[in-house]
């Protein structure tokens, strides 16, 4: 069983469809006790850090002990942000502090047109082995919405370029994370959603 954590920011839909279309059993816990037997935690997100607020101690604590006994989780967008120890864009909020590194705005460049937020279709640039890209190729597209990002740090598995280079997937023992919406990313993300369930059993 996948635990969904629902935190009111997460696109908790369109998740669910593509666990979903891969066959993939989840929930959606309502206490934290809940995370005690599950086989994997996805945390997902969209919008501004400060929402991850809402996940309070006991829920922070709860995801922290899932992971240290090994099973694998694995942040979305802003769920990937809220792995490392803070960010720029709400600094009186803590992170999870599994990832080392703080979340940081992404620069623009009006000359050739690259906007904040970035938002469209990148490629990525895989910088060392992943288990959570297998099966894919560099070069793979996925989908970004987002201002804010991490930087490149030796868990980053796969960047990608705007006007400035960033993570965009990240990997640490059972720990994974994405910038991008796998599930948003058509075959591609699905396989990388494939790949974590895969983990999980």
């Amino acid at each position: 069983m996948i635990a969904l954590v629902d935190y009111g920011a997460g696109n908790l839909t369109s998740v669910r469809k593509a666990l979903a279309a891969l066959g993939a059993t989840f929930m959606t816990p309502s206490s934290p006790r809940e995370l005690s037997d599950v086989a994997g935690v996805i945390v997902p997100g969209v919008g501004h850090f400060a929402a991850t607020s809402a996940i309070d101690e006991p829920w922070r604590e709860a995801i922290g002990a899932s992971a240290r006994r090994g099973t694998p989780l694995f942040g979305i967008c802003v769920g990937m942000q809220w792995l490392f120890e803070g960010s720029d864009e709400a600094p009186g909020v803590p992170g999870l502090g599994l990832m080392p590194g703080r979340i940081a705005r992404l620069e623009g460049d009006a000359t050739r047109r690259l906007k904040i937020p970035h938002v469209g279709w990148n490629a990525l640039d895989f910088t060392g082995a992943a288990r959570l890209l297998r099966g894919l190729e560099t070069g793979a597209q996925v989908y970004f919405t987002h201002s804010y990002a991490a930087p490149v740090t030796p868990e980053c598995v796969a960047a990608t370029t705007h006007a400035n280079t960033f993570a965009a997937a990240v990997e640490r023992d059972n720990v994974f994370g994405a910038q991008f919406h796998p599930e948003k990313s058509g075959d591609a993300g699905l396989r990388i959603l494939q790949n974590f369930l895969e983990m999980c059993r």
